[in-house]
This record gives structure tokens, C-alpha cells and sequence, in this order.
């Protein structure tokens, strides 16, 4: 019995880390393919006028947020891999937690992990996108510094917009769209993981990781 539930874990440890860096690696692809072939703010139109790869570069949070200084989210960014790290390495181990929520927890990972290589290695290896389409240089010939890279994102999905009515307080006459934040794919698998996490598997969430 024992030797079976080793061999369990020992194979959600492998889908583990198969699923953390097939999300890296598709999440760097798009970014460099975008980087090195759009300039920045340019707009390609895939699907109606619900669906764009608008090419942005952000230098905060996930979604386009900007929250404390660049170093600060760096920093952050890294100490809560290591711990995301550690925390799935404990459940893939551990029998009572389900592999839906291991699977959850290692594309949280990947996507947390995917916006950190932009933060450390993109402004080191890549020309500044303003103006222009970027290209590759020599390291430390970039658009920053090392831990200074800015986080490429491009999918865009205004599904609908519309102007308030002129008689509205404060609101009245703005135009609004839904949904305007612009994300990469790193995004989304952290926010459709903690959806699915905050659905099907929240007791996981509680825990304790001794047996």
C-alpha cells in the first residue's frame, strides 16, 4: 500500500512539474513573439471588436496594476515562488490533497514565475519597444537593469462598452468598457486557477501540510 501511494505521488510530482514548465514556456514564447515583433501600444485585431492583442508593458502587478516601487514587487514576486514552491513540492507529497488542486497550485506557480523572468532578464537583454519593434542585444545593453524588466502583456477582450448616461453622478457621460484590463498568459493561469481553487478545492486552502 505504501509503495503504491509513493508511486501516486511521485507521478502528480512529475505532472507537477511537466504542467510548470509547459505554462513557462508558452507564456515566453508569446512574450518574446510579441516583444520582438510588435511596438509598443500597437493593436492586432483577432476576433471582431472583442478580441486584441494589444501590446503593453507593465511595470506593477498582474492586469496592469501598479502598486509600490519596482524593486519592492520584485523582491515580492520572488520570496512568494519560494514559498509557492515549497508549498506545492508539500502537497504533491501529501495524499489528502486532491491533484486538481495540486494541478491548480502549479500553474499559480508557473504564472507567478512567468512574470518574474520578465522583471529580472528583460530589460537586460531587450531594446527599448517605444517607437519601435525591439530586438535582442547584448546583456546590459537593454531598455533597464537587472530585477527593472517590465512585464510584456497582450490580450485584450473589451467584450462590450457603452457612455453613462449624461444625468448619472460622477459617472455620468464616461465611457466604459468591459473587460479593459490587458493581461498575459502568465495571468491567466494564476486568476483561472484561484477561480477553480476558490470553487472546487477552498478546504484544500486550510490544510495543514503535516500528516
Amino acid at each position: 500500500m505504501e509503495h503504491k501511494e509513493n508511486t501516486v505521488c511521485r507521478r502528480r510530482g512529475l505532472w507537477a512539474v511537466a504542467i510548470v514548465l509547459l505554462a513557462l514556456i508558452i507564456d515566453q514564447v508569446i512574450k518574446v513573439a510579441v516583444k520582438l515583433s510588435m511596438y509598443l501600444h500597437e493593436s492586432i485585431t483577432v476576433c471582431g471588436d472583442w478580441f486584441y492583442i494589444y501590446f503593453t508593458e507593465n511595470p506593477g502587478m498582474a492586469f496592469g496594476m501598479e502598486i509600490g516601487s519596482k524593486l519592492f514587487l520584485t523582491l515580492f514576486r520572488i520570496v512568494a515562488v519560494s514559498f509557492l514552491g515549497y508549498y506545492l513540492y508539500r502537497i504533491v507529497n501529501n495524499k489528502r490533497f486532491a491533484t486538481g488542486y495540486v494541478i491548480c497550485i502549479a500553474l499559480v506557480l508557473a504564472g507567478a514565475a512567468g512574470n518574474i523572468i520578465d522583471c529580472l532578464f528583460y530589460g537586460e537583454i531587450f531594446s527599448d519597444s517605444r517607437g519601435a519593434v525591439a530586438t535582442l542585444v547584448p546583456w546590459g545593453e537593454g531598455y533597464g537593469s537587472f530585477m527593472y524588466g517590465k512585464v510584456v502583456d497582450m490580450f485584450h477582450f473589451p467584450l462590450f462598452s457603452f457612455d453613462w448616461p449624461a444625468w448619472l453622478p460622477f459617472i455620468g457621460g464616461e465611457h466604459f468598457v468591459f473587460f479593459s484590463p490587458i493581461f498575459n498568459f502568465a495571468d491567466a493561469c494564476i486568476s483561472c486557477s484561484v477561480i477553480v481553487i476558490a470553487i472546487f478545492y477552498y478546504k484544500y486552502v486550510s490544510y495543514p501540510l503535516s500528516e
